[in-house]
Order: C-alpha cells, then structure tokens, then sequence
C-alpha cells in the first residue's frame, strides 16, 4: 500500500515529511557549511536572513499567541516589511508564554502545533527545565527538529568532534532536550557515535569513567560543574589521573565559568556553545576559541539594554532577544531569553562570516536584589576558581535576618579536603566575595559532598546554585 495522505488510515512517516535535499540546500549540514553558508558575504547572508523573517513573521500571523500579543501593541499585518522594522516588534519572555498555557492549558497558544496535528505530520515533545511548576512543552514540526539536527552537528564540527569519535554525552535523558538533541545531530550528520550515559542519576559518575576508560572514549559533553565532578571523582575516589584518560575535547556551555581549570583538570580543550530549549543550537566555538559563532542563517540576534530595550553598542552587554528563522511549529520572534551577553568586535581567523559572541555571562532572572545591590550568583562560581582550598562547589542561601529584615546571602563552599583552616578560607573568601559582588555575604565552608543535596552535581545534568528564601520564611 501507498499510505497516501488522502487514505482513511493514513500514517505520516516522518521520512516522508520533509524534502530533505532542499533542506540541506537551505541549512547545509558539515561539511558543506563550512565551504558554503560559513564563507557567505554579510550582504549575502543578510539577503537569506531578510528573506527568511518575512516568512517567519507570515506564520506568526498564523499564531494565536503572536495576533494577540502584537495587536495589543497596535501591529498590523503588513507594518513589517523588512528586517529593519524588527525592532517594531514588541519583545515577550518566558512569563508571556506561562500565560499563554494558563489560558489554554496544557499547550498554550504559542504553538502553531496541537498533538491533534499528529494525523498530518510526525513531531516530537520535548519540555524546559521545569525549575518551578510543570516543565513548558514544546511541539516540534519535522522542519523544525530536522534543522535543530544540523545546528547541532555544526556545533560538534566546529569543536573538532571527527566522525568516528566516541562521545559521552552526560546530558539528562527524558522531557528535556539536553541528552536527545546532541544524539540526533550527532547520529544524523556527524558520523560520531553519541554513548548516551546522562546524568549521574541515570548512569553512575564511576561507571561513567569505566566506560571512558574500556571503551576509548574521546569526547565529553556536559556542564561544567559535572565534568568537574567527574574528573575529581577519576582523581580522589578513582587514583585515576583524568589526563591519563586520553580526552581530547570537552563540549560545554561555560557560562561565566573559566574554562582554564577544567581544561587543565582533563588535559583536553573545552569549548562554548550557547542552545536553548525553544530555540535549539544557536552559537558554539570554533578552534579557535574566541567567542561563539552565531548560526546567523537560522536565527537574528539582538542585544539590548535589558531596562530600556534599546539595542546596546557592539562590546557592550546586554540581554539577548532571539528570532528564529527557520522554525515552522513555533517561531521565537523578539524572544527575550533573559540571558546576557555581548558582540565581538572582531572577526575570527577561522574565516567564518558569522559573527560571534562573547560569552553568556549570566541570566537577568538568575539576579537577585541584595540590600539594594544587583548580584549574579554566576559570578561566586567564577571566583571560586581561583581558590585552590575549594573544590569549585558552591551554594546560596539568600533569607531574611533579625527583626529587621535585613537581607542576607550565605555562601556555602566545598572543602577540597578536610585539612583547610577553615576560619581562615571563610575571612578570605568574605573579603574576595565583597570585592567581586560589591556587597558583604556570609561564607560557610563545608565538607566535600555537603552541597550535593542542594547542587544535585551527581545527579542532575543542570546543576542548582540558588535558594532565595525571603518570601517562603520569614526569622
């Protein structure tokens, strides 16, 4: 039987969902990408980016989300005519899409996809962190997961990672996309072979290592806090020198971290990428390791001053706003991300045309007030790694004190071993801490693997590094 999509028992499979020879015209996978869309001129590139938003803001005229939410801010359709009138569009962040399953639960509206379409087209269902409440769904169309793929095997190419390689992937495997989107881009159009262990929680850290070890692993992908854990592990619990291990590249998201110490920890390069769960892989590092290029042909990133939302000078930080170019299910236009970041001024000695990104330096709803002071737990990680008495684990404890109210952060931090003076680490880091975050907190040292219940390192591929309890308890 022909299974033609007019048959009463009609099955879309999903290898007839696309055109993919068109698909890889339009997004080229490596190693095309890097003689084609990488070597484009920026007038060329801003042609495919002009071309591509007008047909992205077409579909979200289709969108219930995106008709309320831009006539409410007196758009009509037809006001934007160019890529240039972007900034014409009203931002919306995480909160908005919240609403949006508030009043349509359990999917929202900001999907142009319902699991109804599943009669018409095959998808998949991946879900956010879901830190606080249930995770937020996301419905993926073929064109949308296929794309997501290839981003990704760019990122790995652009690190290094070879077809042929082993690579441990020790992201979560489940609702959120961190373990199953590397799998798919690296099964796909890598040639790599994804060893998909997940978090500590799914296969222990040791047996982790005893699969790197038997089995000749050579790349790593995962936070940073865990591939620490990891090497330290190999090193203390193991009397394995991680070095000896033959790791050539790590794959991370750094964030504020250094990546000197891991590097140095594993005796391999570690390089930065940027994705998210509603957009995919938007930005990694080349060989270069100067900052992360953008995959300017699929997405059109902003940077604006996160009060005022006037875009911000090159060099400058700010928060990121994202519009999707290729997504179909549910296009991100104007998306504020929260996350912070800043242009390179400069271009790369790899030659690609895409600009790139510095870093991501924090999150603005990871900020916390402190006595009238803005501070970004991020930035206790960063200089925690100088410290050598520490192990680089951290947790905070913002609360209430006295009958004041005064606020209060306590900074617990991890002994590196148990032999630390540690009245002297805690008046030291007190005084490193005011100087870093321009505002007195409290230091607590603990011992090695206290913070593992707060942090969930062993088990959690998403570390936690907050605990703001001034509106649950009161002292």
């Amino acid at each position: 039987m022909d299974n033609h999509p007019n048959d009463p028992d009609h099955v879309p499979w999903y290898f007839r969902s696309l055109d993919f020879e068109q698909l890889w015209r339009d997004y080229p996978p490596p190693p095309n990408f890097f003689h084609m869309t990488a070597r484009l001129s920026r007038d060329e590139l801003r042609a495919r980016q002009e071309q591509r938003f007008l047909q992205t803001m077409k579909r979200g005229w289709e969108i219930p989300f995106f008709q309320r939410h831009w006539s409410e801010h007196g758009m009509e359709p037809g006001d934007i005519r160019t890529l240039d009138d972007l900034r014409k569009v009203p931002v919306y962040d995480v909160h908005d899409i919240r609403r949006s399953i508030e009043r349509n639960p359990p999917f929202g509206d900001f999907m142009g996809l319902s699991p109804e379409d599943g009669k018409r087209l095959p998808m998949v269902l991946q879900t956010s962190g879901g830190t606080t409440g249930l995770p937020r769904p996301m419905l993926y169309a073929p064109q949308d997961r296929e794309t997501m793929a290839i981003l990704g095997a760019r990122r790995l190419a652009m690190h290094g990672v070879k077809p042929g390689d082993m690579v441990l992937v020790t992201l979560s495997l489940g609702l959120g996309n961190g373990g199953m989107a590397p799998r798919e881009a690296m099964w796909r159009y890598s040639g790599a072979v994804p060893v998909m262990t997940g978090s500590g929680a799914n296969t222990p850290t040791r047996r982790q290592l005893e699969i790197v070890k038997a089995w000749g692993i050579k790349v790593l992908l995962g936070f940073p806090a865990y591939l620490r854990h990891m090497a330290l592990v190999a090193r203390d619990e193991m009397g394995i020198d991680p070095r000896s291990l033959g790791i050539r590249l790590l794959g991370t998201h750094l964030g504020p971290e250094q990546r000197e110490p891991l590097e140095e920890l594993w005796g391999a390069k570690a390089f930065d990428m940027y994705g998210t769960h509603e957009s995919g892989m938007l930005a990694a590092e080349c060989s270069h390791q100067t900052g992360m290029h953008v995959m300017e042909d699929a997405f059109h990133l902003e940077i604006a001053d996160p009060e005022t939302g006037a875009l911000v000078n090159d060099g400058e930080r700010g928060t990121v706003y994202i519009t999707t170019l290729y997504k179909y299910g549910a296009p991100q236009i104007r998306f504020n991300v929260n996350d912070i970041s800043a242009w390179h001024t400069t271009s790369c000695p790899c030659g690609n045309c895409m600009r790139r990104l510095k870093a991501i330096f924090g999150r603005n709803d990871n900020m916390i007030k402190l006595r009238g002071v803005n501070v970004f737990p991020e930035a206790v990680g960063a200089a925690l790694l100088e410290e050598p008495r520490c192990n680089g684990e951290y947790f905070c404890f913002v609360d209430r004190v006295g009958e004041a109210g005064t606020d209060q952060m306590d900074v617990w931090v991890e002994l590196i071993d148990e032999h630390v003076d540690r009245t002297a680490l805690q008046a030291d880091l007190e005084r490193r801490m005011k100087e870093v975050l321009s505002v007195k907190v409290k230091v607590t040292p603990v011992g090695r693997g206290e913070l593992d219940p707060y942090t969930q390192t062993s088990k959690s591929s998403k570390v936690k590094r907050l605990l703001d309890r001034r509106h649950t308890t009161s002292s």
